[in-house]
């Protein structure tokens, strides 16, 4: 019997750091997208997961200068 896919509720984007270092693919929850806040939404989703990445690995981020939609 195959697994059936669950609908997928995430957003895929590619973030552009400050100091000019990207990151592909960061999963985003498909809510933050309906924020009237877009992209400072997305934002926010971004830095917090960043933290958390800091926290575990002591190597923190910088400031994300631009955020666009993964491409498939």
């Amino acid at each position: 019997m195959m697994k059936r896919r669950a609908l997928s509720s995430f957003v895929l984007f590619d973030v552009t750091y400050a100091d000019g270092s990207q990151t592909s693919r960061r999963k985003v929850p498909s809510t933050t997208l309906a924020d009237l806040d877009g992209e400072a939404a997305i934002k926010a989703v971004i830095e917090a997961q960043d933290r958390e990445i800091a926290l575990a690995s002591g190597r923190p981020r910088g400031e994300i200068k631009s955020v666009s939609r993964s491409r498939t």
